[in-house]
C-alpha cells in the first residue's frame, strides 16, 4: 500500500505480522470513543457503510441517495472535520478501494483533518491530535 505525501499517517508503517482485521479495529475505535467521550464525540462519530459488494443498480441507488464512494471509516463533525481511513496495523494486508484516495484528497483540499490510521491505537492518536485543533 502506497501513501501519498499529502496524507498524514498514524502508526508504524514498518510493522509486518499478525494483526486484527479492519472490522475488529473499527469496533475497538468506536468503543474507545464512546467510553472516553460518551456525551460528545462518542455520540457524533460515524462510520459510513460503504463496504461490500453491490450490484450495479444498488450502487447507483446508493449514490443517488447520498452515499459517497470512498468515504473514510471514521468521520467526526467539527472545525475541521475529522476524516480517518482505518487500515490494518500491517498495512500490507490492506488495500485502497477505487475511490478512497480521491475522497480523502478532496476532503484534504477542502480543509478537513485527513489521515490514515494503522490500527485502533493509531486512530485514537490521530483523534487526540485532532482534538488539540478544536
Amino acid at each position: 500500500m502506497k501513501f501519498p505525501k499529502w496524507l498524514k499517517i498514524y502508526g508504524d508503517t514498518g510493522f509486518r505480522g499478525d494483526c486484527p482485521r479492519e472490522s475488529a479495529e473499527h469496533v475497538t475505535v468506536f468503543a474507545q470513543l464512546r467510553r472516553r467521550h460518551p456525551d460528545t464525540y462518542g455520540v457524533i462519530a460515524l462510520h459510513p457503510k460503504n463496504e461490500g459488494k453491490r450490484h450495479k443498480h444498488q450502487a447507483i441507488s446508493d449514490h443517488v441517495n447520498g452515499m459517497s464512494p470512498g468515504a473514510p471509516d471514521i468521520i467526526i463533525p467539527g472545525a475541521p472535520t475529522f476524516c480517518c481511513e482505518l487500515k490494518r496495523v500491517d498495512h500490507t494486508k490492506s488495500a485502497w478501494s477505487k475511490h478512497q484516495l480521491a475522497w480523502l484528497k478532496a476532503a484534504h483540499d477542502a480543509g478537513a483533518f485527513v489521515c490514515v490510521a494503522l490500527g485502533w491505537q493509531a486512530a485514537i492518536e490521530a483523534f487526540e491530535d485532532w482534538l488539540e485543533l478544536q
